[in-house]
């Protein structure tokens, strides 16, 4: 019986308590992760923490949504702006520490891409900032 008022709420268009409670649980993760690699290059850039820093207001904002449609619709897009925009700079900023190692873009693209930050990991966070931005635009379940 839940199954199916999930599938029917789906099919409706109606999300916006999944898609915060998504965005809630996808961020400890994604920050975790974030937390270790950054942690490998010793944090040599206080920007690093960014990303750290945003995941307990984004997950506080989830839940916020889950339980208060109110909430979906003024902080949870509020916080998930933030994350994204987070996501959006860091991939800039991955791809200039790319840019800047020994050989950079040119000569050593391949090398650098591997060794290197990875380009496209901060995307990830774009993403999940992106379920946020996107829920408060759904209907509520029933």
């Amino acid at each position: 019986m839940r199954l199916d008022r999930a599938l029917a709420n789906l099919r409706r268009g109606r999300v916006q308590r999944t898609l915060s409670a998504l965005t809630a649980a996808s961020a400890p993760p994604l920050a975790f992760e974030i937390y270790l690699e950054h942690y490998k290059g010793s944090f040599g850039d206080k920007w690093e923490w960014v990303p750290i820093a945003l995941t307990p207001p984004l997950v506080a904002a989830g839940i916020a949504g889950t339980l208060s449609e109110r909430a979906a619709r003024t902080v949870l897009p509020a916080t998930s702006a933030l994350f994204t925009a987070c996501g959006v700079i860091g991939t800039y900023l991955h791809l200039r520490g790319i840019a800047r190692r020994p050989g950079g873009f040119r000569d050593e693209a391949f090398y650098n891409m591997i060794m290197g930050p990875p380009p496209l990991a901060p995307g990830s966070l774009a993403l999940v900032g992106g379920m946020g931005l996107v829920a408060p635009l759904m209907k509520r379940e029933r």
